[in-house]
């Protein structure tokens, strides 16, 4: 199997994962763009809106109504940027950490029980592929330097599975 193979092959299991995952929530619970919002803040600590737009991938412009819900609700802090007074730095409340904590709880909670009907192996290659996805997360891919044949290749030996060190 190449590169594209897996990589298809991959993109498909963690778009419907993640579609599911979406599903598993709760009415009334945050929307992706709120959830993006909190999760930046509470990764990152306090951000302005520009930094927590570029992290998510969007427009400031875009997340304007998602800021002003969020600190409606008590959920986000905005105050004036000490260095640049006309700049707004956002903080996750106590309240909107509690929050993201009971949103990501009812997904965890599914798939807690999703896993259980899997045997101790495969629960344990997928605890590796999270974790090996946190890292594919944070990756900037290199461009080939032949085009895409680099990726069309297959993979040379076999990969080890090992467990992170501590």
């Amino acid at each position: 199997m190449d590169h594209l193979s897996y990589a298809a092959q991959i993109r498909r299991g963690v778009v419907r994962l993640n579609r599911r995952l979406r599903q598993e929530r709760g009415e009334g619970s945050l929307s992706p763009n709120q959830l993006g919002v909190l999760g930046h803040l509470r990764r990152h600590g306090p951000a302005t809106p520009g930094e927590v737009a570029a992290a998510e991938r969007q427009r400031p412009q875009s997340l304007t109504r998602v800021f002003a819900e969020l600190e409606a609700d008590g959920l986000i802090a905005r105050t004036a940027d000490s260095a640049d007074r006309r700049q707004s730095v956002l903080t996750l409340t106590a309240e909107g950490l509690r929050a993201l904590e009971r949103d990501m709880a009812e997904r965890d909670a599914w798939l807690a029980a999703a896993l259980g009907t899997l045997n101790e192996t495969e629960r344990e290659v997928l605890r590796l592929a999270g974790a090996l996805m946190d890292r594919l997360a944070d990756t900037e891919p290199q461009e080939p330097s032949s085009g895409t044949a680099a990726l069309q290749e297959p993979f040379s030996g076999t990969a080890e599975l090992r467990k992170p060190s501590l």
